[in-house]
């Protein structure tokens, strides 16, 4: 599956502009995910399973598709079937989106990296919502869980953040196993203050006020200081949050030549080092289970996480580069 994806489907997808190609990729996901033999099919590649127990969820595997890929929760079938342990869809908003302005994409093979300002693209929570219900009334839902991670629509100004989320939340926790807060985009533009311990206290006492059982995750900024990061463990640490997803991508594009650069946010193998450093400093401050993402590429980068103290991985860019072998390679590797 690895040299099929890398020899033969990568260079037809690079072929194509990134976003044409993620566009493809989500087209034929959905597709698939629509026809039994395809996913059987599908299955025969899946990694041997590495169960893994964390905040109350059995996971087949501690390998998530990161949120970002599958935006809208269209294709969810096929990523179980390809072997994910879970499944993080999203970012979702309250309201319908359609993002920044394209070109929004961008790739840089030298560097494996990606660099992206989509800003929320997605069907809001209404529409996933339904299109979740009817997945589950057909009986086509996965057996691994699936976590939805919702954002501040960009109309919503800071001070209503937290009835934004609420409304996300109403409408999209039934069908969670657990749901992710996504304050790190550096694509909507004030999301990252959600960061400071004052809104992030307002946006979990409103959460978990509606919802105390649901787990709740909150995705973080790798471009955090150390006075940053201790009032965001100490706040999820007074809100009892079930795990802290490190990292987003980052602003810091010190690795990307100056001629290759563009606005948005870097993820990629230049985020490896930077979020492997904040899973090691919340381990050292905290006992909340860390789920790690961020230059995810092998199975040496994927124990790195797990060393730093990670219980959990996901993989985005990594996957875009490596292909569905990058699942078994890793779980081999572990």
């Amino acid at each position: 599956m690895r040299n099929v994806y890398e020899r033969f489907v990568r260079p037809l997808f690079f072929s194509l502009n990134p976003e044409a190609a993620h566009d493809l990729a989500i087209f034929c996901l959905r597709a698939t995910s629509n026809l039994g033999p395809a996913l059987r099919f599908l299955e025969g590649f899946q990694p041997v399973p590495k169960p893994k127990s964390v905040f109350g969820l059995d996971f087949p595997n501690p390998i998530g598709l990161a949120a970002g890929f599958d935006k809208s929760g269209v294709a969810i079938p096929a990523w179980a079937a390809l072997g994910f342990g879970f499944v993080e869809i999203g970012t979702v908003t309250a309201r319908p989106q359609p993002g920044n302005p394209k070109p929004r994409i961008f790739r840089i093979p030298e560097r494996l990296a990606l660099i992206n300002r989509l800003g929320f693209n997605n069907d809001g929570a209404d529409k996933v919502a339904d299109r979740l219900d009817k997945l589950r009334q057909g009986n086509r839902w996965p057996k691994v869980p699936v976590g939805i991670n919702i954002g501040k629509s960009r109309a919503t100004v800071l001070e209503e953040a937290a009835q934004d989320y609420l409304y996300s939340f109403r409408r999209l926790h039934p069908f969670a196993d657990y749901v992710a807060l996504n304050v790190s985009s550096p694509n909507t533009p004030g999301l990252r203050d959600l960061q400071s311990r004052e809104h992030l206290s307002i946006l979990l006492g409103t959460l978990r006020a509606e919802n105390a059982a649901k787990p709740l995750a909150v995705k973080i900024a790798p471009d955090l200081s150390p006075n940053e990061l201790d009032e965001i463990i100490s706040t999820c640490e007074q809100n009892e949050i079930a795990a802290i997803i490190a990292t987003n991508t980052t602003l810091d594009h010190s690795a990307i030549p100056p001629a290759r650069d563009q606005p948005g946010g870097l993820s990629g193998a230049p985020l490896r080092e930077k979020s492997t450093a904040l899973v090691r400093a919340i381990t050292t401050r905290s006992n909340i289970p860390l789920i790690a993402s961020g230059g995810i590429f092998d199975a040496a980068t994927a124990r790195e996480k797990i060393e730093a103290g990670a219980q959990l991985l996901q993989v985005y860019t990594g996957y875009v580069y490596r292909g569905p072998g990058l699942l078994r390679e890793i779980t081999d590797g572990l």
